[in-house]
């Protein structure tokens, strides 16, 4: 079997990622759990992880003992992430499984007031959540559900490249970090010389990247960008504390003039016929209320908004895990084990 029929018969299984260690067992992770894939002793596995590689991947990996971070496509149009690494001084691998097909919000179940957020015409719409909890798809299909209504430019700056657009009513330029641009911060300097109308920044990771994102909306254009946060208040607080003391109170002044919304997700497991896993969700949209709460540092308060304000989309994670329990979608257990607070059954 070659790699591309390995791969396509894990996609089959609807793996998510592929894990290959020399001297361990081969596993993927199918809906957030791993299980035993196939049988390869020891030579045909360290043989795999190198024909991942190119020449000058294989020098700096066996030689100069470096960890190794790319993306390959296959011939059938499917990509790949791969991370290959060393452990215990042998070769490992890990391979995340990409799809090809943009999905749109109603084929996620999204809620409509992520089409509403694709409306903006300016400000910061955030994605937040967990390596591996669905961020990078749930941004694919509002940039898709833009691409569909609007006919403007969208540049995106992504590590990597995960999904690829057809051609609709807009133009989009992707770029992905190593191929195309050396990083976030150098893509956000140069992209307001591109004439965009949307921008999406695959991770703000630093204070320099988000002073840049924060300028791109300022100057009227709507961001999407991605953190590694829990919640609504936690993100807040993550791009505060990523800034200089002396200019945190300015950067909560841009951020509560140009949040539009806060979506933080995490995946749960699924107990009705559909199986697999579906989005749980915490949403904020940037409203006078929520805007003043973040102007006047009283993040600690947002809770209590999202709680009240379930006309204008706004939701708790228990609010909405407790939703798709009513609904079948997920068991009690789940929404039990979920939960970030006691959970309420009798009212909604």
């Amino acid at each position: 079997m070659d790699i591309e029929e390995w791969i396509n018969g894990a996609r089959k299984l609807k793996a998510s990622d592929i894990h290959l260690t020399v001297g361990d067992i081969t596993m993927i992770r199918i809906n957030g759990e791993l299980v035993k894939y196939g049988e390869r002793d020891d030579v045909g596995v360290n043989r795999l992880i190198h024909s991942f590689l190119t020449a000058e991947q294989e020098r700096q990996f066996s030689t100069e003992g470096l960890d190794l971070d790319f993306s390959f496509e296959t011939t059938d149009g499917s990509v790949q992430r791969v991370n290959v690494f060393h452990q215990n001084g042998r070769a490992a691998a890990a391979i995340r499984l990409l799809n090809t097909t943009v999905p749109s919000l109603e084929e996620l179940e999204m809620p409509p007031i992520l089409n509403e957020l694709a409306t903006k015409r300016k400000g910061l719409v955030l994605v937040t959540g967990a390596t591996g909890s669905g961020k990078t798809t749930t941004l694919a299909a509002m940039i898709d559900e833009i691409n569909k209504r609007r006919a403007c430019h969208i540049v995106t700056i992504e590590d990597p490249i995960e999904y690829r657009y057809e051609r609709r009513k807009a133009i989009i330029h992707q770029r992905e970090l190593g191929r195309d641009v050396p990083s976030f911060r150098a893509a956000l300097k140069s992209v307001l010389r591109e004439d965009p109308d949307v921008i999406l920044i695959g991770e703000m990771r630093d204070f320099e990247t988000i002073s840049l994102a924060l300028t791109a909306a300022e100057t009227g254009h709507l961001v999407f960008a991605t953190l590694h946060t829990a919640s609504a208040a936690q993100t807040i607080d993550r791009i505060i504390d990523e800034c200089p003391v002396e200019v945190r109170d300015q950067v909560r002044g841009q951020v509560a003039n140009l949040i539009q919304g806060i979506i933080a997700q995490t995946l749960v497991p699924r107990s009705d016929e559909k199986g697999g896993r579906t989005a749980a969700m915490e949403i904020l949209v940037g409203n006078d209320a929520v805007k003043n709460m973040i102007r006047n540092n009283k993040i600690a308060q947002l809770p209590a908004v999202m709680q009240t304000s379930a006309a204008q989309g706004m939701c708790t994670l228990n609010d909405y895990l407790t939703r798709l329990c009513k609904d079948g979608i997920i068991a009690y257990d789940t929404l039990l084990q979920y939960s970030q607070d006691s959970v309420d059954m009798s009212e909604g």
